[in-house]
């Protein structure tokens, strides 16, 4: 079993920065005045994968995979070129691999050692991704890690746990929702949420629609 990071529940609240915070600032302002770094160009990053890249890229992914079968097989053989034939790459998204969801096994991506995550497709990784108690507890509890995420699965299907370094970084395949035969790619798409891809969470469901009253 592959397995890495995170805990959902591991919030940090308050305006004071915590250890971790304090040190990367202090080294943010001692690079920039020592002229190592520039501030313009590390705001454009940061701009970059807050506003441009994230998990709408990645919906786009799976939406055309759930329409598509022959991109389908791309995706799952070799999925960096075929997420590139949509023009979607970049940085952590060197060596991606797509792991698909089936009524019999469910997957969840983790990184046991730091925070790898498929940055192009995802965007920036959740700060429970990168939580010491969901890094370790996804790899001996996933189930117990998936009822917190509000995800119950039947005891039949199987959890398998991929743990992302620098070198490979892993994303979900979620099994489409029933009912949405016949929807467009991007009706698809807005159902396609990050968690699913990450293996946390399932795509939107689609409304019941209330029985007809007898006349």
């Amino acid at each position: 079993m592959n397995h890495h990071h995170g805990d959902h529940d591991h919030v940090h609240h308050g305006s004071e920065l915590s250890p971790v915070e304090a040190r990367v600032r202090a080294l943010e302002s001692l690079l920039t005045e020592k002229g190592y770094l520039d501030p313009a160009a590390l705001d454009a990053l940061v701009e970059l994968y807050e506003t441009k890249v994230g998990p709408h890229l990645g919906a786009r992914v799976v939406a055309r995979a759930w329409v598509d079968p022959a991109f389908r097989t791309r995706l799952l053989t070799e999925a960096t070129p075929a997420i590139a034939e949509l023009g979607i790459g970049g940085r952590g998204g060197e060596h991606i691999v797509v792991v698909e969801n089936t009524p019999e096994m469910h997957n969840l991506v983790v990184c046991t050692l730091c925070s790898c995550y498929p940055w192009p497709v995802l965007g920036l990784p959740p700060v429970w991704y990168k939580a010491p108690p969901y890094r370790a507890r996804a790899v001996i509890d996933p189930r117990g890690v998936l009822a917190e995420f509000g995800v119950t699965l039947p005891e039949t299907t199987r959890i398998t746990v991929w743990d992302s370094t620098a070198e490979t970084r892993y994303m979900v395949l979620p099994l489409r929702p029933a009912g949405t035969d016949g929807f467009s790619e991007d009706a698809l798409a807005a159902l396609v949420t990050r968690d699913s891809m990450i293996g946390t969470g399932l795509p939107k469901a689609l409304p019941v629609e209330p029985a007809e009253m007898p006349v």
